[in-house]
């Protein structure tokens, strides 16, 4: 059986994005003030990518996938980062938070993730929608190869 841990990250991510966006694009959506957001406290600037929003959602779901039940807190700490200021030591800060509570409600209405009380986590829809696209991934990439 195929899992998504048998398929890169960034692949399976971008190719989950793009499903995202075409199969759930009425609920899972960016709202209007993502395009002016930062991501967390440590960014410079907004995501240069305008497709972030998906890239992100299919990110959680691959976390939720691999970490099992989660938080908002913990899923700040994974997307934080390093805040480098030119006058004093560098530290780490944790992501924003609204814009991941948003796409996990999102992702709640359709119906690929719910709540319990350890957290956040897929739901059997959710589990196999991923590891049927895990699995359309590793076949293209088969065929790629003997090509």
């Amino acid at each position: 059986m195929v899992t998504v841990f048998d398929v890169e990250g960034q692949t399976f991510v971008e190719v989950l994005a793009e499903l995202l966006k075409s199969r759930y694009g009425e609920v899972v959506k960016p709202p209007p003030w993502a395009t002016f957001v930062k991501t967390g406290h440590f960014k410079n600037r907004p995501p240069s990518d305008t497709e972030w929003w998906y890239k992100r959602a299919a990110s959680i779901l691959r976390a939720l996938y691999i970490k099992g039940p989660t938080g908002v807190s913990r899923l700040r700490k994974k997307y934080g980062g390093r805040k480098d200021s030119p006058m004093r030591k560098a530290h780490f800060y944790k992501a924003a938070g609204n814009h991941i509570r948003k796409i996990l409600q999102q992702l709640e209405k359709a119906e690929l993730v719910t709540t319990s009380k350890k957290g956040r986590s897929l739901t059997p829809k959710g589990v196999s929608l991923l590891d049927s696209l895990a699995a359309s991934i590793l076949k293209s990439e088969s065929v790629e190869v003997k090509s």
